[in-house]
């Protein structure tokens, strides 16, 4: 079936855009969508889970990837790290009143001078001082990059609260946010309920926030995202198959790495790129359920989410999410999703 984007469009009330997080982790609230709609709190998770079943997390860090400064012109410029090439240089997006050319240099936080190489697609090559790890400057120097629809600057809270207590991997510029939901106290309850955890690694670029420039989604293209399954999920997700449980992902970043890793047959362990852009009628490989929160309109990720549970399912879901005044986006709450065949 062709797809176009206002398939996918749905009209959400501005204030339920959470501008920032409930005081507990745990407080938010959980939608079972199948087999019936049930308002729970995420705190009730463990009631939807079964001995044996595998939840995979994506153990991705935020970077503090925004930073802001002049030109060597004196204009003034902002930096979004899109990801790090080794320990000095990063391919970034850059809002400058002109594009700076190769050669430009940035003074950036008034203590970093960046030296602008040249073009990648959309991006720009920048090399940073070798004085330091490039990730270790951005901690020092940078700003945690919250997104564009949360209206106020990153504060003191942000930064525990917009990484997941599990951060491990620093090399994303957004949170996986369906992460952001549990604490160590449901960490622990779930383990002693016999609920098995796994990892892997996506670090998510700032395409995310990019919205879809073409009506036909056929002629879409997906920015692409570096990922990491590592041997031991692999080895839990087959033991999890055999004994007849199920792989639940903790979030639509966990989801595309796993299924990228089957994306040409068996799930192999490994480091790679995906450019997976999901719609419905993509058969899934590897994930049975999926814990998600509510996404942008005319999104990769509604899309992908619509994929997994069914259009009328996803559409049934949000409508009653948004006359129950659910909280939408990074700081909101969260859906329970089962995988429908297509």
């Amino acid at each position: 079936m062709a797809w176009n984007l206002d398939d996918f469009d749905y009209v959400l009330p501005d204030e339920l855009i959470a501008q920032a997080p409930l005081d507990r982790r745990t407080d938010s609230r959980l939608l079972r969508v199948q087999p019936e709609l049930a308002d729970l709190h995420f705190a009730d998770l463990p009631t939807l889970l079964n001995p044996g079943d595998l939840l995979v997390f994506n153990d991705t860090r935020v970077l503090h990837a925004r930073l802001f400064g002049t030109k060597d012109t004196g204009g003034q410029v902002e930096v979004m790290i899109e990801r790090p090439l080794g320990q000095h240089e990063a391919l970034a997006q850059i809002r400058a009143s002109k594009s700076p050319k190769p050669g430009t240099r940035l003074h950036l936080e008034g203590a970093l001078d960046v030296e602008v190489l040249g073009r990648a697609g959309e991006f720009f090559h920048l090399r940073f001082p070798d004085s330091d790890d490039l990730v270790a400057l951005l901690e020092r120097h940078g700003r945690l990059p919250l997104p564009p629809y949360i209206e106020r600057a990153a504060g003191n809270t942000d930064e525990s609260r917009y990484q997941t207590v599990y951060a491990r991997s620093p090399g994303s510029v957004a949170a996986p946010t369906a992460g952001l939901h549990f604490d160590e106290a449901l960490l622990a309850r779930l383990a002693g309920q016999g609920i098995n955890s796994a990892f892997v690694t996506l670090n998510v670029g700032a395409g995310t926030f990019q919205p879809v420039r073409v009506h036909d989604l056929s002629e879409h293209r997906m920015h692409t995202e570096a990922y990491f399954v590592p041997e031991a999920t692999v080895a839990a997700i087959t033991a999890t198959r055999a004994a007849g449980h199920r792989v639940i992902c903790v979030g639509t970043t966990s989801m595309r790495a796993l299924e990228s890793a089957a994306r040409s047959g068996p799930l192999r362990a490994g480091e790679a790129e995906s450019d997976l852009f999901i719609l419905p009628g993509y058969e899934f490989q590897v994930a049975d359920g999926l814990i998600t929160n509510f996404h942008l309109p005319k999104s990769t990720l509604l899309m992908l989410v619509s994929a997994f549970a069914g259009m009328d399912t996803i559409r049934r879901a949000y409508a009653h999410a948004i006359e129950q005044r659910y909280r939408f986006f990074s700081y909101g709450d969260a859906m329970f999703l089962t995988r429908t065949a297509p």
